[in-house]
Order: C-alpha cells, then sequence, then structure tokens
C-alpha cells in the first residue's frame, strides 16, 4: 500500500535541503576546530539559519555532538525532512501499514541503495512514531516495546492488537 502524500515523509523534500543542512553541520564542525565556540555565536547562528530553512525547533537537535549519534549525515536527513502533519480521516489500513512499517523489519529492496531515499529508509522510524503520536490520541511507546503483564511475563503488542489501541477515540 502507499500511503497518502499527506502522511507520507516527504523525501524530495529532504533531499532538497539535505544538502544545505550538511553543509551547515559540517562547516559548524570545521569551525569548531579552527576557532572554537564557547560563547556559542556560531551555534546560534546555525541553528537559525537551519530553523529558517526547515521551520523546525532546532532545539531538538544536537548540531555539538553529532559523531556520538547517528553521524553527519544522518542528522542532516532528520532535519532536512519535514515533521509530520495532521491528517483527518485516517483509515485503519494506514495506521496497519504504520505500525508495520515499524514493526517489521523488511529487506524486500535493497539494503544498501544509492537513491537518497533508499540511503535513509532506515531512519524514518521518528517520522512515523511523531507522526502517530501527533494523529492518534491513544498513542504510547508501550505499544512499541517490550512490556510485563500482570505475572511477570514479557509481551509485545502484536500489530493488530498496537492498531487497535491507537484506533480508539
Amino acid at each position: 500500500m502507499s500511503l497518502r502524500s499527506e502522511i507520507a515523509p516527504q523525501m524530495k523534500v529532504a533531499e532538497e535541503r539535505y544538502p544545505i543542512v550538511l553543509k551547515a553541520v559540517l562547516g559548524y564542525t570545521d569551525f569548531c576546530d579552527e576557532y572554537g565556540d564557547d560563547d556559542l555565536i556560531e551555534y546560534k547562528r546555525v541553528e537559525e539559519e537551519l530553523h529558517q530553512l526547515t521551520g523546525k525547533d532546532m532545539s531538538r537537535y544536537d548540531l555539538w555532538e553529532y559523531w556520538e549519534g547517528e553521524g553527519a549525515e544522518v542528522l542532516s536527513f532528520r532535519i532536512a525532512l519535514p515533521d509530520p502533519l495532521v491528517v483527518k480521516d485516517i483509515s485503519r489500513q494506514e495506521i496497519t501499514e504504520i505500525v508495520t512499517i515499524l514493526k517489521v523489519f523488511d529487506v524486500s529492496e535493497e539494503i544498501e541503495g544509492t537513491t537518497f531515499k533508499q540511503q535513509f529508509k532506515w531512519h524514518l522510524s521518528d517520522y512515523y512514531y511523531s507522526f502517530l503520536k501527533l494523529n492518534c490520541p491513544k498513542y504510547s511507546n508501550k505499544f512499541f516495546m517490550r512490556n510485563k503483564n500482570k505475572l511477570g511475563e514479557y509481551f509485545e503488542y502484536s500489530i493488530e492488537e498496537t492498531v487497535n489501541e491507537l484506533m480508539k477515540k
């Protein structure tokens, strides 16, 4: 199933923004290596530049120590990708598709790809979790984690159970 354009990640926009964001992130690193930035003046300048480009609250991202996370490329992708939107009339099938993407490790496509979408497809989970949180009032992280029942036994919600919970009003 293909998700509606208002639901699917806006990969074309991310691809257009990505080189600009990556250049800004790496440029900031180069600046710090050469001059330092103890007063964070350059950090704030880069943060504002990226905010102007994306409209995002840049306090969610750490431009300073990205190497401790997933690296400059993934950070730049996450910044470049537009945030999910509030969408009305989401169908059960659409929620099921998103939950399946999050719960099933699907390697049906090439693992290593050369297209932008293939390169970053493994880094879309934050987008989908944010989409569900924004659009499903009953969203909880617990639907995507191991849980303990009253007997102390571990279990995970199935795709169907997760969709049922997310669809509750």
